[in-house]
């Protein structure tokens, strides 16, 4: 019975620890977006996003030499936007146009063993009323018992979207036993949506993995893996100032092409942001949450901006 016992323990202990090194292949992801995560009480500009994604990483073993992993996601996503408020139902005073944008998005990601990442993506989606923004945050805000929603009379009018992606990122230094790093974001949009760029630096400090192994780049799943995680389980800090050019945004400017919106302004042409975040995770699961500060993007009585994130993600399908 004493021998059982102990071969038990033994047994669970083992599950654990293979649970622990174990490589899943997939990933489910959930990412919401809102103001009021901040508690400051406002409801205002970027007021909600809800993304939904799957990821899923190609057999690592039959990439060339140089190229760590490739993975592929398909996403949904409807981003929301307000005046000061969800109820501003006279547009004289409406400092940004409501709109509500939809889309879906298919994106390939290729991680290189020197710590560079490129990612390329395609959305197809719809502003306007058909995008829902209105009907989502009617029912959010019922489901919540928030006050009533008033001003969507005069949201950006229905247009195709279109709209093209590419990232880069790039290590620049791990120093302090890998406790510390340092890597440059860039990217670049191109759409009847969005259009622009943008380049920061990203810090990070914790307990860190390479950048094709983290959770902060989407890139804990694997199939066959190359090259061992840094650690089993990443907790860490990040911060990412970020300078952004803006050519055009559909959601504050109209349609590109025939500008029948009620209620539309001048966008800025630059605009610095900051995210500031924590992140937690293991083989199977993610936990992050990230606060954006924005400056002023519209021309008009617009103040700047901020907002919470909370992404939860979940991996599954073992790696043979």
């Amino acid at each position: 019975m004493k021998y059982s016992g102990y071969a038990l323990l033994l047994s669970v202990l083992f599950l654990s620890l293979s649970a622990q090194s174990q490589t899943y292949k997939n990933e489910l992801g959930l990412r919401s977006d809102n103001d009021s995560y901040l508690g400051q009480g406002s409801d205002r500009y970027y007021t909600n996003g809800l993304f939904f994604n799957f990821r899923h990483a190609l057999d690592q073993q039959k990439l060339p030499e140089g190229l760590e992993k490739k993975t592929y996601e398909i996403s949904l996503g409807q981003k929301m936007y307000n005046p000061y408020s969800g109820d501003a139902p006279n547009p004289a005073t409406q400092d940004r146009p409501f709109a509500g944008y939809l889309y879906a998005e298919a994106a390939m990601n290729w991680f290189y063993s020197n710590e560079s990442i490129i990612k390329t993506s395609a959305q197809i989606g719809t502003t306007g009323k058909n995008s829902l923004g209105e009907a989502g945050q009617k029912l959010l805000h019922r489901t919540f018992g928030f006050y009533d929603i008033a001003g969507w009379d005069y949201q950006i009018k229905n247009e195709l979207a279109l709209n093209l992606s590419g990232q880069y990122t790039r290590l620049l230094t791990r120093a302090a036993g890998d406790a510390v790093e340092f890597s440059f974001e860039g990217y670049a949009n191109l759409g009847t949506t969005f259009s622009g760029a943008g380049a920061g630096i990203l810090f990070r400090t914790g307990s860190l993995n390479q950048l094709f192994n983290s959770a902060y780049t989407n890139a804990v799943i694997g199939n066959h893996a190359k090259t061992k995680t840094l650690v089993k389980r990443e907790f860490f800090f990040y911060a990412k100032p970020q300078l952004n050019v803006v050519a055009y945004d559909a959601t504050i400017q109209g349609s590109m092409f025939n500008n029948n919106s009620p209620v539309t302004f001048s966008q800025k042409p630059l605009v610095f942001a900051q995210q500031i975040g924590a992140d937690y995770s293991s083989a199977r699961f993610t936990v992050d949450f990230s606060v954006i500060f924005k400056t002023r993007e519209i021309k008009s009585a617009a103040r700047a901006h901020q907002w919470g994130s909370l992404g939860l993600y979940y991996r599954f399908g073992k790696a043979e």
